[in-house]
């Protein structure tokens, strides 16, 4: 029960189906049935693996995920990196027990890895790189049926290069194809303006153009082109647990691509109640949707942008809109499947263009902004779109992780400051570091910053110079907002700071240290390098532990005004 209250979330609602959901999941399922069994066929499988696909697995994964209006099915990328895994596996890529065991094999990566909240990692990937990479997504989209809307099969594995293949050779163009695209494209337009039938748009242009297309016996590429679609459900399939072994860093590699994908959807796609979403969670019920996937003719699944595009395009209101998607694929297949034959490629790849081109859209005020504002976060964007449209998903993922990783380190050592904290009456209030340390009295320091190493060379900067003359004076570092365990360098940099002041007949204390801290600097030698008196622990009051600790420092000094005590703290050299 524990296991399946952290898949769906504590905080996730089931709400009631609404009728647009039911409309919603009709217009996915119809689109799953030509797009899943496109992608099967890129990735080199029957294509018929791509339709079976859309069903269970789609209608589980709605059921947990935390993106509640993500839809879990096969994409493009996993395709491809499916059948890449299963031979570089050795393994025939047609065979439905490899092909059950590497789908439940990804279904227990991902939902192992979503229990380990591993999905958290991507809370640290900037704003600027997810939009880099969801546009990135959205152009692969795009290109990916430039063949279906001109008739003509870019002959590039770059997908940049794939708009300037297909733009050198219009004159081989089928310009039927490109009609009907076209066609699809201007009637979803045109019900974009009827409001009432707004949210039907997709499937209008869908039927309307596919009728017109049948009516008129257009000579164009349609599904049943592809495969043949049956009238019946999967059969069921136990994996060949042989394989397992050979297909384990494979799954992890697909599980990789699957989670980049799902953190593209989050990022783009937020949940119509405001809930929060989670990568961990979203990770978990794609697993569980995988396990059960597997065992009836599935690809491996993962969160799919453009079948999300199209049941929010349709009107997604609710989780429900993905589990009648996988609902009415069943139903579908099992009345009318070989229907779905007679509708063209080239509207699929119509509805695709609007998909791709909608996402862009939703992310052009994001895009702006960082142009605008933030020219370093402008570069990581840019980085992350170019490595999503070049490279493989799951490298580009990394190097968008690596960029705000390193972006993070940056802005972290540039906003290291060092300010004085001044007593007044209503509390404390910042002041300019003095260049030199006074030789008598009790100065404040407030370190700004989270301990990375790379702060430490602009700390040293600012730190006061030791007075040249003894005296009996006190610094104290205010170290609340430091982490638990502060970097090496840092606590080098305090030891030097403290055998230097005692030298001179100073003390330096420390304010605010948590009792994780306390622990660290204690295996470090600097707990004894400062003297257990001089360490003052943090207090639920904001400012308690530097109230304390200044009134500590202040009546020290007041006695060797008074000729009264002995110098305090201890030299870092014993």
């Amino acid at each position: 029960m524990k296991v399946l209250d952290r898949l769906h979330g504590a905080k996730s609602k089931f709400s009631k189906p609404k009728p647009a959901d039911a409309v919603s999941g009709l217009v996915t399922a119809l689109f799953s049935i030509p797009e899943g069994m496109a992608y099967a066929s890129i990735g080199g499988f029957n294509p018929v693996s791509g339709l079976y696909s859309g069903m269970l697995s789609t209608l589980v994964g709605s059921v947990f995920a935390r993106t509640v209006l993500m839809v879990t099915t096969l994409t493009s990328a996993i395709a491809l990196s499916s059948q890449s895994v299963l031979s570089s596996a050795g393994l025939d890529p047609h065979d439905v027990g490899n092909i059950a065991m590497l789908t439940v094999a990804v279904g227990i990566v991902m939902l192992a890895l979503g229990l380990l909240r591993v999905g958290a990692i991507m809370d640290f990937v900037s704003s600027a790189v997810m939009t880099g990479f969801t546009v990135g997504i959205a152009v692969q989209i795009v290109a990916g049926v430039l063949g279906d809307v001109t008739g003509y099969d870019p002959d590039r594995h770059n997908t940049v290069l794939k708009f300037f293949d297909a733009g050198a050779h219009v004159s081989q163009w089928s310009w039927t194809a490109v009609a009907a695209a076209v066609g699809t494209i201007a009637v979803w337009g045109v019900f974009q303006f009827v409001k009432p039938l707004k949210s039907y748009a997709t499937l209008i242009a869908l039927v309307v153009v596919t009728a017109v297309a049948a009516v008129a016996g257009l000579d164009i590429k349609s599904v049943g082109d592809i495969a043949k679609v049956p009238n019946s459900l999967p059969s069921f399939t136990f994996p060949d647990l042989s394989a397992f072994p050979h297909l384990l860093l494979g799954a992890f590699a697909i599980a990789l691509v699957a989670l980049a994908q799902a953190a593209g959807i989050s990022a783009a796609v937020p949940n119509p109640d405001g809930s929060r979403t989670n990568a961990s969670g979203d990770f978990s019920a794609q697993g569980a949707a995988n396990i059960v996937g597997g065992f009836f003719g599935s690809l491996p699944t993962g969160g799919s942008l453009s079948r999300t595009g199209v049941a929010v395009s349709a009107g997604a209101a609710t989780r429900w809109a993905g589990i009648f998607a996988g609902a009415w694929l069943i139903i579908l297949v099992l009345l009318v499947g070989s229907l779905a034959e007679i509708i063209p490629m080239a509207v699929i790849g119509g509805l695709l263009f609007v998909i791709g081109f909608e996402l862009i859209q939703g992310r052009w005020s994001d895009i702006m902004l960082v142009l605008r504002t933030a020219p370093l976060s402008a570069v990581a964007m840019v980085i992350t779109f170019v490595a999503t449209t070049q490279i493989p998903l799951q490298d580009a993922i990394l190097v968008g992780a690596a960029i705000s990783l390193l972006l993070y380190c940056v802005q972290a050592a540039r906003g290291a400051r060092l300010k004085t904290l001044v007593p007044n009456d209503e509390g404390w209030q910042f002041d300019d570091v003095p260049k030199v340390l006074p030789a008598d009295g009790v100065t404040v320091l407030y370190y700004s910053g989270v301990a990375l190493f790379a702060e430490i060379p602009r700390i040293s900067e600012t730190w006061p110079r030791i007075p040249e003359e003894r005296g009996r004076y006190v610094v104290i570092l205010s170290v609340r907002v430091l982490p638990d365990v502060p970097s090496a360098t840092l606590q080098k940099l305090l030891r030097k700071q403290a055998d230097a002041i005692h030298q001179t007949g100073g003390r330096l204390m420390l304010a605010g240290v948590s009792p994780a801290m306390i622990t660290s600097v204690k295996r470090a030698g600097l707990f004894t390098a400062l003297g257990e008196e001089n360490v003052i622990p943090a207090t639920p009051q904001v400012f308690g532990a530097l109230d304390a600790a200044y009134a500590e420092a202040q009546r020290w000094v007041d006695e060797g005004e008074s000729g009264t005590g002995d110098g305090g703290g201890k030299s870092v050299d014993g």
